[in-house]
């Protein structure tokens, strides 16, 4: 039976899959007003931090990257990755700075990451 949203609106019970597509096609001004009604995802306090070992999956997710990919192109090991993501182990104060500016710039540090592992050229 299809529930009722706050607007009024039909709405069938979620699958537990995002729709990127309807997201995508939201204005930033949609998108937050639909976040802020949410019962099940309330926004955080002014001021509060996000739990840090679920920074790490909320990243992932912005980026639209599986753990593999996320732990290939930021050069973390992939254990490393899906231990934070299941509350078995803690970022330290060097990997929360470094999750800190992959949020901040995530292809700026990409690109870094990328120049800092190429073979030196001739000139170098």
């Amino acid at each position: 039976m299809p529930r009722t949203t706050r607007q009024g609106n039909q709405a069938t019970p979620s699958q537990g899959k995002t729709d990127w597509a309807a997201l995508d096609a939201m204005t930033d001004d949609e998108a937050q007003a639909a976040a802020l009604i949410d019962p099940d995802a309330p926004p955080l306090p002014e001021g509060q931090k996000m739990h840090h070992r679920a920074q790490v999956k909320r990243i992932r997710w912005t980026l639209k990257l599986t753990r593999e990919a996320f732990a290939e192109r930021y050069h973390i090991p992939l254990e490393t990755v899906e231990r934070w993501e299941r509350y078995e182990a803690k970022p330290d104060a060097v990997a929360t700075a470094f999750l800190d500016a992959i949020a901040s710039d995530p292809e700026g540090v990409a690109a870094a990451l990328t120049r800092s592992t190429m073979p030196p050229t001739a000139a170098e």
